[in-house]
C-alpha cells in the first residue's frame, strides 16, 4: 500500500533511513534494508546528509524500489540550482519513485568538502512550490511539460525548536506550498512533543515524530551542544552514563519514547545511524 494510503487508512506508519554508503559497495546497506523490510513502511534515503559525499539519494531510491521496498527520496537544495532539482524530480518519477521528502540541507561546512561552494539556489519551501508546479505540468519557466509527475510530498518540522512559533508558521507554509506528511527532528521530551502536537492539531497533515537511538551518554550531550532543537534530558543521560549495557538501554530508551508518544501523533521516522541491527528491537519495546 502507498505510503498516503497508510496515513489515509489510520495506520501508524513506520519508516527509517536508509544511508547511501560512500562509495560504490551498497551489499551493507542492502543487507540493512532487507533486514528491516518487513518490519516498517518505507525506507528514507538521505541526500548527502550532514554535507557528507556519499552515493546519490536518486540512485539508492531507485535500487529499493526494484527490490519492492517503499523509499521516501530525499532531496536537498544544498548541491543543485533550480535546473537541476526539477531535472532530478521528473527523473525519480520516471524510475518509479513516488514519495519525496524537501529539505534545504546542512551547510557544506559541516561536511567532508568544507570549501564547496554551496548553491541553495531554492530552500525548503520554494522546492515544494517548485515540485507542486511540476505536478501542474508546469516547470518554473513556465514552460508546459510533455506528461507531470505525481509524488506524495513530505517536509520536515522542529518540535523543539526555540521559539517554537517561528518552527509553526514555517510549517503552515509548508503545508500551503504543498507539503503533506510531516518527520520531525529527534524528540526526546514528550510533553513538549504533546504542546506542539497541541498546537498544529488543526492543521490536519500526518506527523512522524522522529527518534535517534542514543548510543551513550557522550553522543547525548554532543546533540545537546550542536543540533539546534534537539535536547536530551539529563535523566536519559544519567541512564547512558550508567549502564553496562548501552546497545540495551539505548533501545529501552527508544522504545519508552515512542510508546509515550505514538498517541500523539500518526507515525514514527527512526534514524538509527549505523545501529540498523537495533530497530527490531526498539520496534518491538514500543509494542509496534
Amino acid at each position: 500500500m502507498k505510503l498516503g494510503e497508510l496515513f489515509q487508512n489510520g495506520k501508524f506508519v513506520i519508516t527509517v533511513e536508509a544511508g547511501p554508503p560512500k562509495g560504490v559497495d551498497v551489499k551493507q546497506m542492502l543487507e540493512d534494508v532487507e533486514l528491516l523490510r518487513d518490519r516498517v513502511d518505507a525506507f528514507n534515503v538521505t541526500d548527502q546528509q550532514s554535507s557528507v559525499m556519499k552515493l546519490g539519494s536518486l540512485a539508492v531510491s531507485h535500487l529499493l524500489k526494484e527490490r519492492g521496498v517503499e523509499p521516501i527520496y530525499q532531496l536537498t537544495c544544498r548541491d543543485r540550482n533550480r535546473i537541476a532539482l526539477q531535472s532530478d524530480l521528473l527523473s525519480a518519477y520516471v524510475l518509479g519513485i513516488e514519495n519525496v521528502l524537501c529539505l534545504t540541507g546542512d551547510y557544506v561546512t559541516l561536511g567532508d568538502h568544507p570549501s564547496a561552494k554551496p548553491v541553495f539556489d531554492l530552500h525548503s519551501v520554494t522546492l515544494l512550490l517548485t515540485l507542486s508546479r511540476l505536478q501542474k505540468g508546469y516547470d518554473l519557466a513556465g514552460q508546459e511539460l510533455k506528461g507531470k509527475p505525481e509524488f506524495y510530498v513530505g517536509a520536515v518540522v522542529n518540535p523543539g525548536a526555540n521559539p517554537l512559533e517561528s518552527q509553526i508558521i514555517k510549517m503552515e507554509k509548508k503545508i500551503e506550498a504543498g507539503a503533506q506528511f510531516f518527520q520531525t527532528q529527534a524528540v526526546y521530551e514528550p510533553e513538549k512533543f504533546a504542546a506542539f502536537m497541541k498546537r498544529v492539531e488543526g492543521f490536519g497533515v500526518p506527523v512522524m515524530v522522529g527518534i535517534i537511538p542514543l548510543k551513550s551518554a557522550g553522543m547525548a550531550r554532543f546533540m545537546n551542544r550542536n543540533v539546534a532543537g534537539v535536547h536530551v534530558p539529563d535523566h536519559l543521560i544519567a541512564e547512558m552514563k550508567e549502564t553496562k549495557d548501552r546497545a540495551k538501554t539505548s533501545v529501552e530508551i527508544a522504545g519508552r519514547l515512542i510508546r509515550e508518544m505514538k498517541g500523539l501523533c500518526q507515525g514514527v521516522h527512526i534514524m538509527a545511524l549505523g545501529w540498523e541491527r537495533y530497530v527490531p528491537a526498539v520496534l518491538d519495546a514500543a509494542g509496534l
